[in-house]
């Protein structure tokens, strides 16, 4: 059978939705995050998206921010159809300039002063039709924003009125006299804007009349629905499992929607945590009910990894790997199934892609690709291509505290449904340079002292996620009356809504010490230990 996406959970056929159209902004997903925690589903697509491509129609339309100038050559511009589509439209920032140079390129200048940080907008009354001010409805006449911009509209747009001031920027807000169209120079999504979610819920339900329906429950039966439309009655399903929360709400989604026609299929790359097959296997196959199998591919991993330092090779060839044990797997399962009540071809893989992945991999030029993702490009491609499975990823369209909520629906236990997330490449992305056994044994075992002491600490759950990384550097100590030439322990805890963004962990230090003091006297081989303080951006919450 030929290869392709299974886009079975398509929320946008189900749920009202707002298409928010992506200019290359760092805080775009803020503004997805904003309006589905006001249970009303938003679906992102690159600006340059072609209203002709689109299969749905959205409730409205915002116009993300993003660093280019509207005026410069290059600079993208969105398919002017949607205007067209006589639905509401939100221009934010860079979004709302684009508003105005569709009007005319003249509207459009740099400033005179930079505008960046807090703010205090002025609320106007404008006289027009209803809707114009109906954007700022509820919040007064005042309003503590954060602005980050150069560009400004230098001129009112023919046929707007001026809906909002600053002391900077006379058109901070604008409206169409006689369409809902709407534009701020201000960033509503970020926590700097304290009403943000105020106004950006004015215009999904007040002006685009956005139904607040997305919940769980009902995401959860039309995900079953359509997995099960999908599959069909014969066809087997295969899927990787790692113990962390997305892949077993996938289990689960799965086990409820084919039964035993789901193989869930556990690789052991050596390079897991400690003890983790067994605990994994505790909790799905035996907890759970899932049809589990257990592969022992460590050798295989680590003799290909040998000599590799590069990140994204190693990504690639743990990528590649699970692979070919995968399409083994296949194979035995569809003979294992002969002659059985679940005979059928294997003919879907699933895999617990999350919307974050889908974002930080997207090639766009405004937005760069910041690191392959396990679940998102090279390995469905080469098995759909090569064994004919057809990809589902029920959990695309979620962030993980969405996922969260999806798997205490599906009655998951509350320790592994809080579980922090552990990469695809595992310990490997956790070992700057080579990964040799001896290496992921020290990993492995600091990393076990680490998160043990978090959790008898209670603060386990006030993290996003944790690890001991290793860097393969190594540092002089004194232990006893001799000097040692260890390796370094980096320690590594964030705090994270989305993990689109993340801020370090602020420990107490006297914990720090102790964690510390335990990993150099148990570990053999380790000298010293570091705490990694990097938000994110600039840095990824992995080390490789």
């Amino acid at each position: 059978m030929a290869g392709g996406i299974e886009d079975v959970t398509a929320p946008h056929e189900a749920f009202d939705t707002i298409l928010l159209l992506d200019f290359g902004s760092q805080t775009s997903h803020l503004i997805l995050r904003c309006l589905r925690s006001l249970n009303v589903y938003t679906e992102m697509l690159p600006c340059t998206t072609k209203l002709s491509d689109l299969t749905w129609s959205p409730k409205g339309i915002i116009l993300s921010g993003g660093p280019a100038s509207v005026y410069d050559e290059g600079a993208p511009h969105v398919d002017p159809a949607i205007f067209d589509l006589g639905v509401p439209i939100l221009g934010i920032c860079y979004g709302c300039q684009e508003l105005a140079w569709r009007v005319g390129t003249e509207y459009v200048a740099p400033g005179e002063a930079r505008e960046y940080g807090h703010t205090d907008v002025t609320i106007l009354q404008a006289e027009g039709a209803d809707h114009v001010n109906r954007l700022f409805e509820g919040l007064g006449e005042t309003m503590h924003v954060y602005m980050s911009h150069f560009d400004k509209l230098v001129r009112l747009p023919e046929d707007f009125v001026v809906i909002a001031s600053t002391q900077n920027t006379e058109f901070a807000g604008i409206a169409h006299k006689t369409k809902p169209i709407y534009g701020i120079q201000f960033h509503p999504e970020v926590s700097h804007t304290p009403r943000g979610i105020e106004l950006l819920k004015n215009f999904a339900v007040g002006i685009c009349k956005a139904q607040q329906h997305w919940v769980m429950s009902d995401f959860i039966e039309h995900t079953i629905s359509h997995i099960r439309k999908t599959v069909g009655d014969k066809a087997q399903v295969i899927g990787a499992v790692s113990g962390g929360v997305d892949s077993t709400v996938v289990a689960r989604l799965m086990k409820e929607a084919i039964g035993d026609r789901f193989h869930a299929v556990l690789v052991d790359n050596g390079v897991m945590r400690l003890n983790e097959c067994q605990e994994v296997k505790k909790m799905l196959k035996d907890h759970l009910g899932i049809n589990l199998t257990i592969i022992d591919g460590a050798s295989t991993f680590l003799d290909r990894l040998k000599g590799v330092t590069e990140p994204e090779t190693k990504r690639k060839i743990i990528g590649n790997t699970f692979i070919d044990l995968f399409e083994e797997e296949a194979i035995r399962i569809e003979k294992a199934a002969e002659n059985t009540p679940n005979a059928g071809k294997v003919e879907f893989f699933v895999q617990g892609t999350l919307y974050p992945d889908v974002i930080e991999s997207l090639s766009f030029k405004f937005s760069a690709t910041i690191k392959t993702h396990h679940n998102v490009g090279g390995l469905p491609a080469r098995m759909m291509n090569g064994q004919g499975l057809k990809l589902i990823e029920p959990l695309r369209e979620l962030f993980k505290d969405e996922v969260r909520a999806f798997g205490r629906q599906l009655g998951i236990p509350e320790d592994l449904v809080m579980r922090h997330p552990f990469p695809g490449p595992g310990i490997a992305i956790r070992i700057i340079g080579e990964v040799t056994p001896e290496r992921v044994n020290i990993a492995r075992k600091a990393d076990h002292i680490f998160i043990s002491m978090i959790k008898e600490a209670g603060i386990y759950n006030e993290m996003a996620q944790a690890y001991a990384g290793l860097d393969t550097n190594r540092a002089v100590g004194v232990m006893g009356d001799g000097r040692v030439y260890g390796y370094i322990i980096i320690l590594r805890a964030v705090t994270s809504t989305n993990f689109m963004t993340a801020e370090p962990y602020e420990f107490d230090f006297g914990l720090l010490k102790r964690i510390s003091r335990r990993i150099v006297n148990e570990v053999d081989g380790v000298s010293r230990v570091t705490y990694d303080i990097t938000s994110k951006p600039p840095g990824t919450i992995e080390l490789e």
